[in-house]
């Protein structure tokens, strides 16, 4: 099996690599630094290809001998930073989306993967509800709403297959942005409070290890024009989650719930959580007391 992945050096994008070579798969993984890719050392299963997004037709250029089985998409400029509500940003990662699409269809690849964000939900409430009050991060998950319908009319214009992950917020070593998880278990071995929510509603986290597993098994199992939840099935309380965090890393450390009002309470009504696990059979595997220790004492040596 071959497939590409774009966004190869990121978070998501190198756990996806080594998930799909170690299972066999030669993968060409795309990204802005040529450095960076080599850097990574995935090893001899891996070819890199440096492009920058207005140079996707440089994909084709370098792929245009091969045939590729699965074209995964997780390049997305910003990160979660105050980019997310960078509308000219946002519209360029989602216009870059669509030159993917182009430059898989060109390629003649079978299978087009986008790596979608569960935010979307929001932007479902927030078209069904005159009374929805929306976040800066609605911006975000417009424009991932956007890459992914156009995507998918042009998957279908083309008879690529085509499916949609919906990912919850990934943890994991690797991940040192400011996500509201890495503030916490940093001011939880700082014995610090943290201000946050009241917590009652409905939410996920997913460690990487299994975000990276169930995009493979999208890839090869995944029904087409069929959006995925990358999750678990049954779901907790905010509140629940959080406290369970801190009991991991420092039970002694205050939790402050209540300082901010619910911004949102999502609803996952609106997405089908079971999904994922009829179509291939993925359950999250992850340990999460184990994992979540991984992550604080991976935060603590790199001085976060």
């Amino acid at each position: 099996m071959r497939a590409v992945v774009t966004g190869a050096s990121g978070f998501i994008g190198s756990y996806l690599v080594n998930e799909l070579t170690k299972n066999g798969y030669m993968v060409y993984g795309v990204g802005t630094s040529i450095e960076k890719l080599r850097n990574k050392k995935f090893g001899a299963q891996f070819i890199p290809i440096e492009a920058t997004f207005e140079e996707y037709e440089k994909i084709y250029d370098h792929l245009s001998n091969e045939e590729i089985d699965i074209f995964y998409h997780l390049a997305w400029q910003g990160g979660f930073t105050d980019a997310l509500s960078d509308y000219a940003l946002q519209f360029m990662n989602a216009k870059a989306a669509c030159d993917a699409m182009v430059a898989a269809q060109k390629i003649g690849c079978k299978k087009f993967v986008f790596a979608g964000t569960v935010n979307e939900i929001e932007i479902k409430q927030f078209m069904n509800n005159e009374n929805f009050v929306p976040r800066n991060t609605c911006i975000y998950a417009s424009a991932k709403m956007a890459a992914d319908m156009i995507c998918k009319t042009l998957a279908h214009k083309d008879e690529i297959q085509y499916c949609s992950a919906l990912i919850p917020l990934p943890y994991g070593v690797g991940n040192d942005s400011r996500q509201l998880i890495n503030v916490l278990i940093k001011n939880c071995y700082e014995n610090k409070p943290t201000k946050l929510i009241e917590g009652n509603n409905q939410y996920d986290i997913a460690h990487i290890d299994d975000v990276a597993r169930a995009l493979r098994l999208i890839g090869e199992k995944g029904k087409n024009y069929r959006s995925y939840y990358i999750g678990h099935r049954k779901l907790r309380k905010f509140k629940e989650i959080v406290t369970e965090i801190r009991d991991v890393i420092n039970p002694e450390a205050e939790l402050r719930f209540g300082e901010y009002m619910d911004s949102l309470n999502m609803d996952y009504s609106l997405i089908d959580l079971d999904a994922l696990y009829r179509d291939t059979g993925f359950e999250c595997r992850a340990k999460f007391n184990e994992t979540i220790q991984e992550q604080a004492e991976y935060l603590r040596r790199i001085g976060f």
